[in-house]
């Protein structure tokens, strides 16, 4: 927003004020209501201010890994990124994640996962494994299933 606000980014900037007033203020507020009404419906035109990717996806993806450290997490973007994890019963291999959300609505195309897996050599050295495309589309669907149930808790 510019200081030379024009009609359409005022009322943006409006309606963006009025949603974090209801919400309870900050970007994700103190209600879980800030995205959306108490129907459960999302208001396109401010979602797409304070959050533009589906929150549903959003918020299935970090519930789905909150057992992974977490490296960068950029909601504007739609992208989550982890840090190395290791499974305590598996010390010699670790993953890693990049999840990417793209636009508001709640579909299959919207969300990408990729995985990146390492196994620790009799070195001591970390090396590359091939990208398992399956377990990609397991963790994809993972998220999707999980969005539906919350999208269906809050109507």
């Amino acid at each position: 927003f510019g200081s030379k606000g024009t009609e359409e980014s005022d009322e943006r900037q409006f309606n963006d004020a009025e949603n974090r007033l209801r919400s309870g203020g900050g970007l994700f507020g103190k209600k879980p209501m800030v995205f959306g009404n108490s129907t459960g419906e999302i208001n396109q035109q401010t979602t797409s201010i304070g959050l533009p990717v589906n929150p549903y996806l959003w918020q299935a993806s970090l519930e789905t890994i909150d057992f992974m450290p977490l490296s960068s997490v950029d909601a504007f973007a739609g992208i989550i990124i982890t840090d190395w994890y290791t499974d305590s019963n598996n010390i010699e291999q670790r993953c890693k994640l990049n999840i990417f959300i793209k636009g508001l609505e709640m579909k299959t195309s919207n969300l990408k996962v990729n995985s990146f897996c390492q196994i620790l050599s009799e070195a001591g050295n970390w090396v590359d494994q091939n990208q398992n495309i399956d377990n990609n589309r397991k963790i994809e669907n993972a998220i999707l299933n999980k969005a539906k149930k919350i999208r269906l808790s809050k109507s």
